[in-house]
């Protein structure tokens, strides 16, 4: 009865004539896949977020961000680099780790901000913009 349904069915919206699932045999089914997709399902979207470093342990919202993949990070390091060079560069080490464990990029922008971008981005350098190095 539920096979006679289903028949119906189909001929009424013209498919017909497509073998059932136990005829194709071998043959493989191409599955159309969402990839990666937010709750509502549609593909997410890169977000530019601004960040502000006072200390080192404001580092790991930028981090978060950067590991979920979808966010080009632009950092403010002045009160940082004003307040303490070496948490400075402990937590540009940091951020240069994460990024390469990710295949993303970093460079310094200015003298004040660092950009960080995921694995399928890269950074337009010029000679304003410095590649960013572990210390």
């Amino acid at each position: 009865m539920v096979k006679a349904f289903i028949e119906r069915m189909k001929k009424s919206l013209g498919v017909a004539n497509e073998p059932d699932v136990d005829e194709v045999g071998d043959e493989y089914v191409e599955l159309d896949v969402l990839g990666d997709t937010n709750d509502d399902g549609k593909k997410p979207k890169v977000i530019v977020r601004p960040f502000v470093i006072n200390d080192f342990s404001d580092i790991k919202p930028v981090l978060d961000s950067m590991r979920e993949g979808y966010t080009i990070g632009l950092i403010n390091i002045k009160p940082l680099k004003n307040k303490d060079l070496v948490e400075l560069k402990r937590a540009i080490n940091k951020l240069k780790k994460t990024c390469d464990a990710i295949e993303g990029d970093i460079a310094g922008f200015g003298d004040d901000y660092l950009v960080i971008a995921p694995s399928f981005a890269r950074i337009y350098r010029t000679k304003d913009t410095a590649q960013v190095k572990e210390e």
